[in-house]
């Protein structure tokens, strides 16, 4: 039995787990959601979206679809993983199973909580119809097989009017108690008017197991809300992930999406931004570096909708060794979104000689009165550059890095979460191999 049908033949093991009620609009999507993963099942090259990210190498393992979540992790071992520098709130998730041990959630201020949670309960029912499914693909067949096994993840619910003084952590770790697992977890983020909300996600490997995440996150922020994201890539090469983020906007919100991707086997983002209103603000930034046989592939798409609205997406990646990464950034401006300004560039270093990347930024744009441009660049290192910095006394590893960390500077310094962007630093060092402390 391959993976596909694996898949499918547990659908209604996993709904009778549920316990949802058979009537409701959540059992209705994931009824929906299986039948049109049935149909499409995994992509692969012949679809262009996927034209250069093969998952073969990832379908052929024999995953646990369920855990049975009873796998103990203490702070010691996982307390490097969290932005312990600071306050914050913390959503854990151990082996896909919510841990309440490791988190520090709220009903205070804002809904901080789990998913599995909010979708049984009454009080929460208005909000999960309203917004569950409603920005996520329904043609994906990834995310349709994510909404079909959705059960546990983050529910954050931010009223209106207000501005949380702690940034929220979600953390997904597995432990390696498993020799191979697929996990599905399923993030609903809303975000009221006037409210204001920062966000740092992990997901992180403790075991030499082979872990496949095919994570699905819905994000809606409203009228004058700001919401910062950031996603920390750094798991092992037995891991792999498939992220899909969908933002939708309302007027005069801003939404910054940063993601940065140094570990992983094979780590794809689906990347999608729906501005519905006007005034708004996108924010799409991300830095890769990666060596080895790593492969990374950055899907995005900014549809512009209504007039007066701004994106900037700027990607940086740095290749080393035999890695390999796609960049596909596609800007879509309707007839009625005029006065649009869009940005979106792409620059990349190769520092490997088996090293590539292959790159498509695009423009559709059906308004004539708008600012748009893209732009790719695939270079080296300057060696002219280089050598000047060593004939200043800097050793040629150190001029190496210090070139790099200026490639990539102008995305770090969009960091607003206080010691993140010292945090951040300190990977890329290590990734240089270049001494600044602290591993990660």
């Amino acid at each position: 039995m391959d993976l596909k049908e694996k898949l499918v033949d547990s659908f209604m093991v996993f709904e009778n787990k549920g316990n949802l009620d058979l009537d409701s609009k959540i059992h209705g999507l994931r009824s929906a959601a299986i039948e049109q993963f049935e149909k499409t099942g995994f992509p692969g090259r012949k679809d262009e979206e996927w034209k250069y990210t093969s998952l073969n190498s990832l379908l052929k393992n024999d995953y646990t679809l369920f855990p049975k979540g009873d796998n103990a992790v203490e702070l010691k071992d996982v307390k490097k993983y969290f932005l312990h520098e600071i306050e914050s709130y913390k959503i854990v998730f151990i082996d896909g199973v919510y841990s309440s041990f490791l988190s520090d959630t709220t009903h205070e201020v804002a809904d901080i909580c789990i998913l599995s949670s909010a979708l049984k309960r009454p009080k929460y029912k208005m909000v999960i119809d309203h917004y569950f499914g409603k920005v996520a693909s329904v043609s994906d067949s990834l995310t349709s097989l994510n909404t079909a096994f959705s059960g546990e993840g983050a529910f954050i619910n931010i009223p209106k009017n207000t501005v949380l003084s702690k940034p929220i952590q979600i953390l997904y770790f597995s432990t390696g108690n498993e020799s191979e697992i697929m996990l599905q977890p399923r993030n609903l983020i809303v975000v009221g008017e006037n409210s204001h909300v920062q966000i740092y996600e992990r997901h992180q490997n403790l075991g030499d197991n082979k872990v496949l995440t095919n994570a699905v996150s819905e994000i809606f922020a409203h009228k004058r809300a700001i919401a910062d994201i950031y996603k920390i890539q750094n798991d092992s090469l037995n891991s792999s992930l498939i992220d899909n983020t969908y933002v939708q906007q309302k007027d005069s919100s801003i939404v910054s999406v940063n993601t940065f991707t140094f570990g992983g086997n094979i780590t794809r983002n689906n990347l999608e931004f729906h501005q519905e209103g006007e005034h708004i603000t996108s924010n799409l930034n991300g830095i890769t570096l990666i060596g080895n046989k790593q492969h990374v592939d950055n899907h995005t798409l900014v549809h512009h909708k209504k007039e007066n609205c701004e994106s900037h997406e700027l990607y940086k990646g740095i290749y080393d060794d035999g890695s390999t990464g796609v960049f596909n950034g596609k800007v879509i401006v309707d007839k009625l979104a005029q006065k649009t300004n869009a940005y979106q560039q792409n620059d990349n270093i190769l520092i490997g000689d088996k090293a590539s990347i292959n790159s498509k930024p695009q423009l559709e744009i059906f308004a004539d009165d708008v600012k748009c441009s893209h732009g790719c660049t695939i270079g080296q290192l300057d060696d002219k550059a280089l050598f000047y910095m060593q004939s200043r006394g800097i050793p040629k590893k150190e001029a190496k890095a210090l070139m790099l960390f200026a490639f990539c500077n102008d995305v770090v310094e969009k960091i607003k979460i206080s010691g993140l962007k010292s945090r951040i630093n300190k990977i890329l060092a290590s990734k240089l191999d270049v001494e600044l402390g602290m591993d990660m």
